[in-house]
């Protein structure tokens, strides 16, 4: 390991904190080995939000700690998160959009929007926002369709008309895009559970709490929020970061010089096609014929697979998906024992008395008010979810929020709150650090487009909820 990746200062940080939390007598009510396992797992969190080590690295430290102080026992409990079926969907999710990659499918998809819709600026911003939510299904790490496909597609395009980082030009085109592309990003990770690598434990967390999440659910609920935020979210960045440059005649030749670079669909891409078509069609109906998301996303690798559209060797190299098993088994293993072992439920019950008096209709904004803007601390939303998204889900559900409402609220708002920052999810800093944006003009438009978004998806997504009858 490289020492570079070794923040001495950091971990010494992380492990003060850590042994001043476990000699600290555990609460009235609480057994040791629960406080224990919180003292572990909040260091790891720490360690992950200050970067001491790689996220791999400080997770497998906190469980070695585990393991050797006994506050978990190797069988049975602190392995049993690497076979969770949650995380080996998002882990075979990885791999399929691996696919969409190597056949250059989604360039291609990119390539035939802005071709469509590139006469203007705007159009471009939409063009590439199509992109991702086509993507999104099957693309669990967002920063791998962000900044894998759109980003370097709105580079080349903003290069193109003469719009360059660091240079009074970048106002011409590339800020505008690198504002909208992201932000985009935002909200199509919160339309579908695939699309974000958190999701899923989202709804694991919903489901020990008696509320069940299917992909198709998820789907339906953030559908009518969702397309409105990406109607109107570009068209308000438009308003206050208004390109330079609005006509964009050349952008469409641009796409379809590429597209002829391209040649004709392979036959890999219509394997790709037929394995995107068969996966949603499972996610959202498989339930009701007993197959669950996981069982069709082996389905789908193993189509891949056998078809050639991807090797054995491209899934060992696939370091996100292995890298995403081991801290994500990691932190999904310590958050359940928190539950298991009774530190939740106590959690919950000293957070609840705080809000005991409000009626849920106030408790419920203020709780994902908290939530949401608490994000500021957070470099990354899976550290977040993790550690604030069950405990939040069970404070809002005892003060009487409609659990369904409670859970799915949550799991939008683990996606949304990524806009806030320059460092506060894996796209970030891809398009913040291409030098197109101040970090003012980032801070401001976030905060700005947070409070837009927690509006469009409260009213309009509240009105659309009690339609499917959520609360």
């Amino acid at each position: 390991m490289k020492n570079s990746e070794v923040s001495l200062p950091k971990l010494a940080i992380t492990l003060v904190i850590g042994l001043v939390l476990w000699f600290i007598p555990s609460p009235e009510g609480l057994e040791p080995r629960a406080w224990h396992l919180f003292a572990i797992f909040l260091s790891t969190i720490i360690g992950i939000i200050l970067k001491a080590l790689p996220m791999g690295s400080i997770c497998m430290t906190g469980l070695a700690v585990a393991l050797f102080t006994g506050t978990l026992k190797l069988k049975g409990e602190a392995l049993t998160g690497f076979s969770n079926s949650t995380i080996w969907l998002i882990v075979i999710a990885f791999f399929i959009a691996r696919g969409f990659i190597k056949t250059g499918l989604g360039t291609r998809i990119a390539y035939f929007f802005i071709y469509l819709l590139g006469k203007k600026t705007l159009g471009l911003s939409y063009g590439l926002a199509l992109t991702d939510l086509i993507l999104a299904p099957v693309t669990p790490s967002n920063t791998a369709r962000a900044g894998g496909v759109i980003f370097p597609i709105m580079k080349s395009l903003s290069h193109s008309f003469g719009s360059d980082p660091h240079e009074p030009s970048r106002k011409k085109m590339g800020e505008f895009l690198t504002f909208s592309c992201f932000q985009v990003d935002m909200i199509t990770s919160a339309m579908f559970m695939t699309a974000m690598a958190a999701n899923p434990l989202i709804a694991q967390f919903a489901g020990e709490h008696g509320v069940k999440i299917t992909w198709g659910s998820w789907a339906l609920a953030a559908l009518v929020p969702g397309i409105i935020s990406l109607i109107i979210i570009p068209l308000v960045i438009y308003k206050f970061f208004k390109p330079e440059i609005t006509e964009t005649p050349n952008a469409k030749e641009h796409a379809k010089e590429n597209l002829q670079k391209m040649g004709p669909m392979t036959k890999s891409e219509w394997t790709m096609i037929a394995v995107f078509l068969f996966l949603i069609v499972f996610w959202i109906f498989g339930g009701s014929l007993g197959i669950a998301s996981t069982t069709t996303a082996f389905g789908g690798l193993a189509i891949l697979l056998i078809t050639g559209v991807l090797t054995w060797d491209d899934v060992k190299s696939e370091k996100g998906a292995w890298d995403t098993l081991i801290w994500f088994g990691v932190l999904v293993m310590m958050a359940s024992f928190l539950n298991k072992l009774g530190f939740i439920p106590w959690f919950s019950q000293f957070v609840s008395k705080e809000v005991s008096g409000l009626a849920w209709t106030t408790a419920f904004p203020i709780l994902l008010g908290v939530y949401f803007y608490s994000h500021y601390i957070f470099a990354s939303s899976t550290a977040h979810v993790t550690a604030m998204a069950s405990v939040f889900m069970l404070v809002g559900i005892s003060v009487g929020v409609p659990p369904a409402l409670m859970a799915i609220s949550l799991g939008f708002f683990s996606n949304l709150f990524g806009c806030l920052t320059h460092y506060g999810s894996g796209p970030a800093p891809v398009f913040f650090g291409s030098g197109f944006v101040d970090l003012g003009d980032w801070w401001k438009l976030g905060f700005g487009l947070s409070i837009l978004n927690i509006i469009i998806w409260m009213t309009v997504g509240g009105i659309w909820w009690k339609i499917l009858g959520l609360y």
